[in-house]
């Protein structure tokens, strides 16, 4: 009996001692957040108060993307007929404005398609003299109506041919006009169809080339195209007509203006859209296959949230000052959401409701509260 009576007192004297550092352990994690400055330390900085707030945050929405072109901007150049490769002076980067020689084609086919245009314009000269004889004739019956018949076919089939071969000779670039019995020429001119540059180069000089082969691929750079990834979820904040900015990894610094023109409508395997932007200004530092980034400015609804400048980071956590008094602070933990304009959206509103937050001056507390823990 006795015994059970010693284990017993040493069982609550145990439990005391329990509730004792229980409570002191509370009071402990209750205190250490709290800061309590002196009056020469509330002099050496300034503190400005703020509190939790409904404002419009917009955050930047970050993509990434490759500088595209429209297939009506990338143009493969052939050569109607085909032939040698007399001259060119292209290379790939090279720029050139519309109108200029891209190269020079040579190939007998040239004199030969003047020749049967020049003998075809003959006879259709001599037969349209016919057909209008013969209609004179035959309105006055001293001809047949079959005469009549066989000069006006005559002269309509020749005029056929006569105006099947001008455009022939207009698609290698020679002017029928021009062309007369003392100015046949065995060489044909590709002319650039508009500013732009080269991307590619297929030939040499005196290579000889089918009407099927590609010479040169050039870009037209006034419709060039940035190509964005936008995922799943982030596809409801773009809009086409939104203007963004752009800049590429090796000069992060100069922005490019852009808009968004066109938002496919097929989610790909990774669960990304494809965003079309096209650039407000050209710059010829910008080349197709370049890879960009892009920074849109998305609003959000209403929202609570602080200035940025009054919650705090520390050891991967989120924290503000809350104002207890004159020179008494407490720190608070929070859960952040979007920032934008300045502001920080609060999540955990319920501990800051209707309190005095600290804004300016927060950072110099949060290092006081730091250097006193390290000296205790």
């Amino acid at each position: 009996m006795k015994n059970i009576i010693i284990l017993s007192a040493l069982l609550i004297l145990i439990s005391c001692g329990n509730e004792k550092n229980s409570t002191e352990d509370s009071t402990s994690a209750s205190t250490e957040n709290i800061l309590e400055l002196t009056e020469e330390q509330l002099k050496t900085f300034t503190v400005s108060s703020t509190s939790l707030q409904e404002v419009n945050i917009t955050h930047t929405l970050k993509l990434n993307g490759i500088i595209d072109v429209p297939p009506q901007n990338l143009v493969s150049v052939s050569s109607a007929l085909g032939g040698y490769v007399k001259s060119t002076k292209l290379l790939p980067g090279m720029h050139f404005r519309k109108g200029e020689v891209l190269a020079v084609m040579e190939d007998n086919q040239y004199v030969q398609l003047q020749q049967d245009y020049l003998t075809a314009k003959v006879q259709l000269q001599n037969a349209e003299s016919e057909f209008l004889r013969q209609k004179e004739l035959n309105q006055s019956k001293a001809t047949s109506d079959k005469v009549y018949q066989q000069s006006k076919t005559t002269y309509e089939t020749l005029q056929v041919s006569h105006n099947a071969l001008a455009e022939k000779l207009r698609l290698i670039n020679i002017n029928p006009k021009t062309v007369s019995a003392n100015n046949i020429k065995r060489t044909a001119v590709l002319y650039a169809p508009f500013d732009g540059y080269v991307t590619q180069v297929f030939v040499n000089i005196g290579k000889y080339v089918n009407p099927s082969d590609v010479l040169f691929e050039l870009v037209n750079p006034n419709d060039l195209h940035l190509n964005l990834r936008v995922f799943e979820k982030d596809w409801d904040k773009i809009n086409i007509g939104q203007t963004f900015t752009a800049y590429t990894n090796s000069n992060p610094d100069k922005k490019y203006d852009c808009e968004i023109i066109l938002i496919g409508k097929n989610i790909s395997e990774e669960r990304a859209v494809e965003v079309h932007a096209h650039f407000l200004k050209y710059d010829e530092q910008l080349i197709p296959g370049m890879y960009m980034n892009a920074e849109i400015e998305v609003p959000d609804s209403k929202v609570p949230a602080l200035p940025e400048e009054s919650v705090l980071s520390f050891e991967g956590k989120n924290y503000v000052f809350e104002i207890l008094g004159k020179n008494r602070f407490s720190m608070i933990a929070v859960q952040t959401g979007s920032t934008g304009n300045g502001w920080i959206e609060i999540k955990n509103t319920e501990p800051l409701k209707d309190k005095k937050i600290v804004q300016k001056g927060a950072y110099t507390l949060l290092m006081v509260l730091k250097n006193t823990a390290e000296e205790e």
